[in-house]
């Protein structure tokens, strides 16, 4: 039986269970309290329930989490209107992430741990449910298919702690977005808005009952814009709809979901600094760049492609969610996901530094340059070499986590089995490089200008091609074992073991720098791994409680990982302890978490630069605290950390910090709320303050730290309309989030997207 069929049996044999299950119960269907349409505003954090680090998405409250813990209301996520999913990941201490990279593709880097790309330790759930089978793949982390609309109820973020034995074993950061459900009184939300870059977006969510305990959500948005970065075309396009059915029994409840998305945006890279380019606005993608023909085989096969398409996500992820008390101290959870669909980029992509045409004539003998549409440049011109890349990805992952839990005593015992069965067929065609002018929307260089001639101009570029079609498959297949034990109604000991399984096929054919029908790796792998976690939680009363926390988990190998190791691929293992204090009072909450990690080894590939093996050990400190007093109220996040290399193939390495993370992070977000006139008036803000960080593990390009200043006013009516107008990066800040991945000392960095103001009108009924 294949791997797939195998995966589609045992979604067949979960469903058909929770299927019979539905059918058995209904007589016993008693009325229960519906749930609201969205939850309030938090007045007191603590209270709020989590599902993600307990076992089978079983919840607790934050205050009584033994681990590090962020919550984040939709109220907040509105506010801080996130352009991507990764975004988000700014309101959640302990992570880094470069979302200057536009809707999609965003790298994300967690508590020191090593990465460099993409996002090696990030998980997303929707629903308590992974939405892929592993953590990320080349050209495909998490967020970049998944968008945030008014259908998300709240959000959590794990950080380390219990996720290495429960759900996927995520060792880094896990986070989930609840979906809103119906409740017994009809609610909804219509709002329009429109940007100062041309961007209109429409948005709505309606609930209600359909009767017999039964209830509905459904919602969504359209979206399109130029961008901030204009490429003189709508290169920003999203669409996506999303409901959820929810049937509530007489001892639990039964939710079944889908989101469907369309929806991508231009892949933003490093350019050229020090050009005289707007660094906010710069787009070398442009009308005369967005259509190139590229060969696509080593017979010469041309397939024109329009970059129009960029990096995004059209598919869909779809769930069951099931939860009965059985009675007797039983009862029994299970999460099932589904997600299909592809994963696309088309970018233009910077090769090596520019060089201005004085240099280039010096080099090739020319008289003038010109370009393609006959523009003479001057001497002074820049120019560089940039190649459109297209890597063409489709994906598939069923996961299923059915889970137990005994309560008997001072004990609650749960036993879980986790499954996931995923997929990636892939065609990429990279390098592709030519010269263009260095001006937004540049044109190509006059026919007989290669990307040979700047090289000899001393550009640095590379002027290289490669191209592969892959496939791969893979299953993993974990039991867990959880205790919580109540010692005393002050003491308590969380104790967790996981034992997982994985089987893994890869075939590729990378060719001679284009796919050529042969086969290169043929590659099957298995593996597996123990991970366990213990922790204390002490209650020192009502409103204070600590907790101390050891945890050993993995990251296992996926497709990419051997490719790149020629199948000889390692599983990453990562010892973290964390002990943190929770407060929180009438006027002041505080959640101050401690971590210290050792990555065993790591070997990261960088713009196809190998690092060697090498392993980093990480300690800081994550600090979520607010204060508030009437209608005003300040929230701080922090971040201080320190990671470095321990041990490393290469020996200079030792001793380099870890790249691409700051040590320092600090997000301040005051705001104040009055009612005037019959309106509840908000204005708010948040200043953002990042450390400088290495771009590259040897150390040699540094980047600057960088403040970043947002703010917004909001009124809201009795009679349920609200306005609001907000500006983001307020003092235009150009903050450098990465150097050059590919050309290591290349003039090439990516920063953040330029000044830009959001206006919104809404109705709530």
């Amino acid at each position: 039986m294949t791997s797939t069929l195998k995966t589609f049996v045992y979604a067949g044999a979960s469903a058909g269970s929770l299927a019979l299950g539905l059918l058995a119960t209904p007589v016993l269907a008693q009325t229960a309290p519906a749930a609201p349409a969205a939850p309030a505003a938090e007045e007191n954090p603590g209270e709020q329930i989590i599902v993600i680090g307990t076992p089978g998405g079983a919840g607790t409250r934050k205050q009584d989490a033994s681990y590090a813990i962020t919550a984040i209301s939709a109220d907040a996520l509105d506010q801080a209107a996130p352009k991507s999913a990764a975004e988000v990941f700014t309101l959640v201490p302990g992570v880094w992430a470069e979302s200057s990279g536009g809707v999609a593709g965003a790298n994300i880097d967690v508590r020191g741990l090593p990465g460099g790309g993409d996002a090696p330790w990030v998980t997303f759930q929707i629903n308590g449910s992974p939405i892929y089978g592993t953590e990320s793949l080349s050209f495909m982390e998490q967020s970049s298919i998944f968008r945030t609309d008014e259908t998300i109820a709240s959000t959590e973020a794990a950080h380390g702690g219990p996720n290495a034995v429960f759900s996927n074993g995520e060792v880094g950061v896990t986070m989930n977005f609840n979906l809103k459900k119906g409740g017994d009184e009809t609610h909804g939300r219509v709002k329009l808005g429109a940007t100062n870059y041309g961007q209109f977006r429409a948005d709505a969510m309606l609930s209600g009952p359909l009767g017999g305990d039964f209830y509905y959500m459904i919602g969504g948005y359209v979206s399109q814009s130029h961008g901030i970065r204009d490429a003189q075309f709508t290169s920003e396009k999203g669409r996506q709809i999303t409901a959820q059915l929810t049937k509530r029994l007489a001892e639990g409840e039964v939710n079944l979901w889908t989101r469907v998305t369309d929806d991508h945006g231009q892949w933003y890279l490093p350019m050229a600094l020090g050009t005289g380019n707007n660094l906010g606005t710069f787009s070398q993608l442009g009308n005369a760049t967005r259509y190139e023909s590229l060969q696509i085989d080593q017979n010469g096969t041309m397939q024109t492609f329009d970059f129009a398409r960029g990096r995004g996500w059209k598919g869909s992820v779809s769930g069951l969610n099931f939860k009965y008390n059985i009675g007797g101290g039983f009862s029994v959870r299970d999460n099932l996901s589904y997600t299909h669909g592809n994963a696309d980029t088309l970018g233009f992509v910077p090769d090596g530094s520019p060089v201005t045409v004085a240099q280039l004539k010096t080099a090739t003998g020319l008289a003038s340059v010109s370009t393609a549409s006959g523009t003479a440049l001057a001497d002074s011109a820049y120019v560089q070499n940039y190649g459109h890349w297209v890597v063409e990805k489709k994906i598939d992952s069923l996961t299923n986590d059915l889970s137990i839990n005994y309560k008997a005593g001072i004990n609650d015992f749960t036993v879980g089995y986790y499954h996931a069965g995923w997929s990636s067929d892939d065609f990429w065609t990279l390098g592709n490089f030519r010269p263009v002018q260095n001006v937004a929307n540049g044109d190509w260089l006059q026919n007989g200008i290669t990307c040979a001639n700047l090289q000899s101009a001393g550009s640095g570029s590379g002027c290289w091609h490669y191209g592969i079609r892959a496939s791969g498959d893979a299953r993993a297949d974990a039991l867990y074992l959880a205790d919580s034990i109540r010692a005393t109604d002050a003491l308590r000991f969380d104790l967790g073991i996981r034992q997982q399984w994985l089987d893994i096929n890869y075939l590729l054919d990378s060719g001679p720098g284009y796919p050529n029908g042969t086969t290169d790796l043929n590659i099957k792998r298995k593996a597996n791994k123990f991970s366990y976690t213990a922790a204390v939680n002490y209650d020192v009363n009502h409103d204070l409680g600590l907790f101390l926390r050891y945890s050993k988990g993995y990251r296992f190998f996926n497709f990419d990982d051997l490719r790149d190791g020629g199948g000889t691929a390692s599983v990453y293992g990562v010892s973290q302890l964390e002990g943190g204090v929770k407060y929180r009072g009438d006027m002041f909450s505080a959640y101050v978490t401690g971590f210290y990690n050792k990555n065993d080894s790591f070997d990261s590939t960088v713009g196809g630069v190998s690092n060697g093996a090498f392993k980093t050990r990480a300690y800081g400190v994550e600090i979520d605290a607010d204060v508030h007093s009437g209608g005003f109220k300040l929230g701080a996040l922090m971040t201080l950390q320190n990671a470095k290399v321990t041990a490393a193939t290469n020996a200079a390495l030792v001793g380099n910090h870890v790249h691409r993370q700051p040590d320092f992070q600090l997000r301040l977000s005051p705001s104040y709320q009055a009612d005037l006139g019959g309106a509840k008036v908000t204005v708010y803000g948040a200043a953002a303050f990042v450390g400088s960080r290495w771009s590259d593990l040897a150390n040699t390009v540094k980047l600057p730290g960088y403040t970043k200043l947002d703010a917004g006013i909001e009124a809201k009516l009795d009679q349920g309309l609200f306005f609001r107008a907000s500006a983001d990066n307020l003092g235009n800040s150009h903050g450098l989030t990465e150097g050059d991945p590919r050309t290591t000392g290349s003039n090439n960095g990516r920063p953040i997207l330029g000044r830009s103001f959001t206006f919104t009108i809404g109705y709530d009924f």
